[in-house]
C-alpha cells in the first residue's frame, strides 16, 4: 500500500468508528450521514479525484509536443485539490505527475523549490510556477490548443 492511500483509509476507519458509536447510541440516521461525510472527504483526499498520473519524463516529452502544462502534485494536498477542482473538465488536458509515485518528479520539484517538495508546482512553457492561479493554467491551456 502506498502512502497516498493512508489518509483516505484512516478517514474511512475513523468515520466507521464514529458511526458505530452513534448506532449503538441509538442514532442510525446521524451515523449514516456522518459516515457518508467521512467517505466523501476520504475520496477528495485520495488519488481517485485526479486524472491518471504519468512519469515526469513522459510528461516532459508530451508537453514538449503539445505545449500543455505539467502539474506536479501529491494526494492529500489541499492546494492540488483546489487546482484540480478549479480546472474542472480541463484538468484532463494537463499532464499530472504524482511526486509520491515518481521519484524523478519529486526530484524535479525539489530542484526548483530549494529542496522542498512544494506542490502544486506547475511547469508552463518550461518555467516552474508554485501554486499558480488556476486561471493562469487555463490561459496556458488555451494557448497550447
Amino acid at each position: 500500500m502506498t502512502r497516498a492511500w493512508i489518509s483516505p483509509l484512516l478517514l474511512v476507519l475513523c468515520g466507521s468508528l464514529v458511526a458505530t458509536g452513534l448506532i449503538r447510541g441509538g442514532s442510525p440516521g446521524t451515523a449514516v450521514a456522518l459516515l457518508l461525510l467521512f467517505v466523501l472527504f476520504a475520496a477528495a483526499n485520495s488519488p481517485l479525484i485526479f486524472p491518471r498520473s504519468i512519469g515526469a519524463k513522459e510528461a516532459q516529452r508530451r508537453s514538449a509536443v503539445d505545449g500543455r502544462p505539467i502539474v506536479f502534485w501529491r494526494p492529500g494536498c489541499p492546494y492540488c485539490l483546489r487546482l484540480r477542482i478549479r480546472l474542472g473538465r480541463r484538468a484532463r488536458q494537463v499532464h499530472w505527475v504524482d511526486i509520491w509515485r515518481d521519484p524523478a518528479g519529486a526530484a524535479e520539484v525539489r530542484a526548483v523549490n530549494d529542496g522542498n517538495e512544494t506542490v502544486p508546482t506547475v511547469f508552463m512553457a518550461g518555467r516552474p510556477h508554485v501554486n499558480p492561479d488556476p486561471a493562469r493554467v487555463r490561459e496556458q491551456l488555451d494557448a497550447s490548443v
